[in-house]
């Protein structure tokens, strides 16, 4: 049985890979041609070449496979040209699962996002059947990936057995490009970090992460969606932890949503006018932290049996990790 996996050089597509080939899966690698290949070097796994967008070369890449992981999504909190992130995240997945219907894939797994879960009003966890506030989906990442998860339901309903998980926020080693919240680390231990906005995240490590969509594919139901998630915790706490990982001061100052805001505004107009660079305070960014986005992992706790082992580790091992990858000082643990 071969598995055609998307977005397999990223943070957690490579984690996926990497559950799979333990499992002596044979896995194939749909990888853009110019994409960064650290994160796979080594890797006992057969690399094609193509593009989302590209039809064809999706067609081409499944050939053979019995099972797809789509992975792969653009994510970023800004973009000059915003075109470029529903032709990645949307038609892309449309390409592709159309691509798996008609091969006829016994099971598709698509990595979708909590960004598509709905959140509740009194900060509660959500779970997969909170209602959806279109109000929350305050970026186009957000919003592309709602309209690529309808995707995935339209699929299903036209045949395709494809199965959607939602993570919450990995985190552990190889976050090479960083994520958002790989990049939180690195300027706390970089020491960017003046202040925090008051915001919360659900966090878990990558490795639980990319078991639970193999999970998925083993156990989870066609056509329903499972958050792969599970330690609820606001950005103090995630700093405090930080500050007992590394002996580093947490930073004490709390900067009120408005005042983000108008540094997230002034940095955009700046980027998008005159550097043509990301900004420096993404104001997508800023607007997702108004939210607490906290939420409930039970299903997939009891239907799919996701591991859910402790978050100070995998916070420790990306810790260590940006250390050894960054030339940074090795942290007090």
């Amino acid at each position: 049985m071969k598995t055609l996996i998307t977005g397999t050089t990223g943070f957690l597509g490579s984690a996926i890979a990497r559950e799979l080939l333990k499992e002596g899966r044979a896995v194939r690698a749909l990888v853009r041609p110019d994409a960064d290949m650290r994160n796979i070097d080594g890797l006992d796994l057969e690399v094609v070449h193509g593009d989302l967008r590209d039809a064809d070369s999706v067609r081409q890449a499944l050939k053979g496979c019995n099972v797809l992981y789509h992975t792969a999504a653009y994510y970023s909190l800004w973009d000059r040209n915003r075109r470029t992130i529903y032709e990645i995240n949307v038609e892309g997945t449309r390409n592709i699962l159309q691509a798996a219907l008609s091969a006829g894939v016994e099971k598709a797994v698509y990595t979708s996002t909590v960004g598509c879960i709905g959140l509740r009003e009194d900060g509660a966890a959500a779970n997969e059947s909170t209602p959806m506030d279109p109000a929350t989906l305050s970026n186009d990442y957000k919003r592309s990936k709602f309209e690529a998860e309808g995707v995935a339901r339209e699929m299903h309903g036209r045949g395709l057995p494809v199965v959607i998980v939602n993570p919450s926020t990995p985190i552990g080693p190889r976050d090479i490009k960083p994520t958002p919240t790989g990049k939180i680390i690195l300027d706390f231990l970089n020491r960017r970090m003046p202040a925090y906005m008051d915001t919360g995240l659900n966090l878990i490590d990558v490795s639980d992460c990319a078991r639970g969509h193999l999970l998925a594919e083993q156990r989870g139901t066609p056509g329903e969606r499972y958050i792969l998630g599970n330690r609820n915790l606001s950005l103090r706490e995630i700093l405090l932890l930080l500050e007992r990982i590394t002996g580093l001061k947490a930073p004490r100052v709390r900067i009120p949503y408005g005042v983000a805001y108008a540094a997230g505004w002034v940095s955009e107009m700046v980027a998008n006018h005159i550097t043509g660079r990301p900004p420096a305070v993404p104001l997508a960014g800023v607007r997702m932290a108004r939210y607490f986005m906290y939420f409930d992992s039970a299903r997939a706790v009891r239907e799919l049996g996701l591991p859910q082992n402790p978050v100070d580790k995998a916070l420790e091992d990306a810790v260590r990790w940006f250390c050894q990858h960054h030339n940074l000082p090795s942290f007090k643990g």
